[in-house]
């Protein structure tokens, strides 16, 4: 299968490094500026599964991609702001026989792949990978798990998806084709949604939530309302799974923050429409009282109507 890696940050660059250190056809579509870098230094993981140097990645720019030849799989990884964006790069590489498996956080993105590129090309995909990119464009990869979950939305085995496992036995991560994707994106969105909405709420990992007044009382609240709008979407999440996340959501001591709340504290774009918005829009449909993420979405937005008033502001 010829492979076509969106982008090359921590987490789409991470999974494409690791197929292509297996003998996979790779290409990494990357802004000129990146293609430079990594044609000057390579592509760079730090990982305690195993450091990699990809000397020569092949890699591709969006104005050259229509030159490109066909691809049989492309791996979206983006961040949701930059979605639209995307989906306008990749089209020269989408043909009748192309597969999109897209690992953001969320299910809004599969409506807007689904309108321009048709339901019928779109997997559904989860990944779970703790990674950043260091300040050379190398990638950190910052635990001992990485995860990569994939399968057709109807939940059918196919012809595609048994040809994609084939791809990725034997990569640097672990890979699993789910036929229940659907259901374990909305575990993963319930999962991460609580925590993002807890952490950047009340600006502090768990533990420190856990600690404060009234803080497991707030996050069990808040974790309640996001379970009962993945039920009322026909959704809901499976009783172990539900238990085993409000347990990591409500650990004493426990260090765990989401990345959204690093983006902030970085002074970075965030992610609230697509992870925080969408859920409320979704629970609203179904005409449910949403005090706590109403309140966590308020705290989002007026973040990101502060960082565009700063950000516009001229420096003196």
């Amino acid at each position: 299968m010829r492979v076509l890696v969106v982008g090359a940050g921590a987490t789409g660059g991470y999974y494409g490094a690791r197929l292509a250190e297996a003998g996979r056809d790779v290409t990494f579509l990357v802004r000129p500026a990146r293609a430079k870098k990594l044609a000057a230094n390579g592509l760079v993981v730090t990982s305690k599964l195993g450091d990699l140097h990809l000397g020569a990645p092949r890699t591709v720019t969006a104005d050259a991609l229509a030159e490109a030849g066909g691809f049989d799989l492309v791996l979206l990884s983006c961040k949701a702001y930059d979605l639209d964006s995307a989906l306008d790069d990749i089209a020269p590489a989408v043909g009748e026989g192309t597969a999109i498996l897209p690992v953001l956080n969320g299910l809004a993105h599969l409506d807007a792949l689904d309108a321009r590129f048709g339901a019928h090309r779109v997997l559904g995909g989860s990944c779970a990978i703790a990674a950043t990119l260091g300040p050379d464009g190398e990638i950190r990869h910052m635990s001992d798990f990485c995860t990569l979950t994939y399968g057709e939305r109807d939940g059918t085995r196919s012809e595609r998806c048994a040809a994609i496992e084939a791809l990725m036995q034997g990569a640097t991560f672990q890979p699993r084709l789910s036929d229940r994707i659907v259901l374990e994106m909305w575990e993963k969105w319930v999962f991460l949604a609580t925590l993002a909405g807890a952490t950047t709420l009340m600006r502090g990992a768990i533990g420190d939530v856990v600690a404060a007044a009234g803080g497991r009382d707030f996050i069990a609240s808040l974790h309640d309302e996001c379970l009962a709008i993945a039920g009322a979407n026909g959704f809901a999440p499976r009783e172990k799974v539900a238990t085993q996340a409000r347990a990591m959501l409500t650990a004493d001591g426990s260090p765990l923050t989401a990345s959204m709340l690093r983006d902030i504290e970085g002074g970075g774009r965030i992610e609230a429409d697509h992870v925080v918005g969408d859920l409320i829009a979704r629970g609203r449909a179904t005409e449910r009282k949403l005090p706590n993420l109403e309140r966590v979405f308020t705290g989002l937005k007026t973040y990101e109507h502060r960082r565009a008033r700063e950000t516009s502001q001229p420096r003196v």
